[in-house]
Order: structure tokens, then sequence, then C-alpha cells
């Protein structure tokens, strides 16, 4: 009777150790004994191509593998553009996607989206002109650029009415540039006082480029970013969550962050369909 008792003690004890396996997963993930995930190399320090090996690196990519490993499956990783991101996963091409996408209700009709980072519009500028430009408010009356791909013109002109021309300040002259990188060179060449970009890439640059881009602030906006599956997958979907949920509990999901710089953009907890 004592051992028949230890050995259903050791059977608890194991079943609460292991992590969400593959029995926990769709029927197809389980044979196939892989998890299709899309992303894109063009986005640092999130997901991009190792200069040194050609191979994928960044947050998403060692994300994407210890979610694959905790679901006790192998992560098969796909290329694609991202405005085929959304028609992959609803045809099943892929199973989700890592590519760093803000989550959006307009992007909800065939996806459901688990949040698992934050990011925002963050203004920086040069080391020249940290002393001039401190905080925020500093740029009133300055001019700032930004990518006009990108709804950061609109958002300084926002933040500009309410923070500047409010108060009785001037308003924030904005630049529409043709890129985050024009912005970089445009504020490296004295063309603008300061420039916005994601904080979650802005690290990324402050390291290629040592002692050259200051942050002013923190982010004066702020999105979800979320890992979309097909909504018609609600067990794919729970089975991740509950994946990342684990990576943040044992320390996993913290010790990615600081490896790449976005200690600023952890999101505690892991909330499904949560953004804008």
């Amino acid at each position: 009777m004592k051992i028949a008792v230890k050995v259903l003690l050791v059977a608890v004890l194991l079943s609460l150790a292991i992590p969400v396996c593959a029995q926990d997963l769709p029927e197809r993930i389980k044979k196939d004994g892989k998890i299709i995930i899309a992303t894109m190399s063009n986005y640092p320090p999130i997901c991009y191509k190792d200069p040194a090996t050609n191979q994928l690196t960044g947050f998403d990519i060692d994300l994407g593998e210890a979610i694959a490993k905790e679901l006790g499956v192998k992560a098969q990783w796909e290329e694609t553009a991202f405005a085929q991101v959304f028609s992959s996963i609803a045809t099943g091409r892929v199973d989700m996607a890592l590519v760093g996408i803000s989550d959006y209700s307009t992007r909800r009709d065939n996806a459901d989206f688990i949040d698992y980072m934050k990011n925002g519009a963050q203004f920086y500028t040069i080391q020249s002109h940290a002393a001039e430009l401190k905080t925020p408010v500093d740029l009133c009356g300055k001019t700032v650029g930004a990518s006009r791909n990108t709804s950061w013109p609109k958002q300084i002109g926002e933040w500009s009415e309410a923070n500047c021309v409010a108060k009785g300040k001037p308003a924030i002259k904005v630049v529409g540039t043709e890129g985050s990188v024009d912005a970089r060179t445009q504020l490296k060449s004295g063309r603008l006082d300061a420039a916005v970009q994601g904080n979650e890439t802005l690290p990324h640059f402050q390291k290629l480029e040592p002692n050259t881009y200051v942050a002013i602030g923190e982010a004066f906006t702020e999105d979800l970013v979320g890992l979309p599956v097909s909504n018609k997958e609600p067990q794919l979907r729970d089975a991740v969550k509950a994946a990342i949920e684990r990576l943040q509990k044992n320390g996993t999901y913290d010790r990615l962050l600081e490896k790449y710089g976005l200690q600023a953009n952890k999101l505690s907890p892991i909330v499904v369909n949560q953004g804008k």
C-alpha cells in the first residue's frame, strides 16, 4: 500500500513538472512534431539575420524556439512578406507568426492575437543635442522627423498639440522622412533636432553606433504586440499562451528581453486580443 502511494505521489509530481506537450496541441501539429512560424528578417532586434552567420536571430526567434521547446515540438521558420502573414495563417500555410505585429482589432478577422510584448513611439536625439533636449517638452518648437510610412508623424503632431500648443509653447515642426534610416541620417546631418522610432528598435541602433543616440523620456504611445494564430484553432492559441506564461514564470522571457535590451517592452500578464 505504501509503495502504491509513493508511486502515485511521484507520478503527480512529475506531471506538475512536465511542460505542455504535443498531446495538448492540435492533432496535425502533434503528428508532424513541428510548429510552422512565419517571420521576417528586417526588424532588428526583433527578427533579423545575423551578419556573421546569415542565420535568423532576434527576440522573436529566440522566443519562438523557446515556445516550441515548451510545447514539445520543433520550430520551423518560414520567411514571408508582411502582406502575406494573415492569409498564410488563414489558409493553414503557417501555424502562427512572430513578426513583432501590433495587435489591432482590424487585424482579427481570421486571427486571435496572443499579446506578449508592448512597444511605443520614442523621441530620441544625438549625443551632441542631449544636454539641450533632456525631456520631451524641450522639443516644443524643434524639428522632429519620423518615417512617413508609419503613424509616427501624426502621433508627433497630436503629442505636440497636447503638450506644446495647449500650454502656450510653439508646436513641434514635424518632418516625414523616407524611413527610419533617413530620419537617423537627417538627424546626424543637423537637418533634424530629434526623431522618432519604435522603442523596441532603438536599443539595437544604440548598440550598433555607441555614444550616438540618446532617448528623450519614455515612449509617448503604447501598442500591444501580438502573436497571431488562426481563430479557428483555440486549442493552439491556448497552448501557446500557456507556454509563454510558463516562460515568464521560469525567467526565460525576462532573460530574452535583457539579451536584446527590451526590458521596457515587457508585458505581464500575457493577454489575448487586448490591443486597440
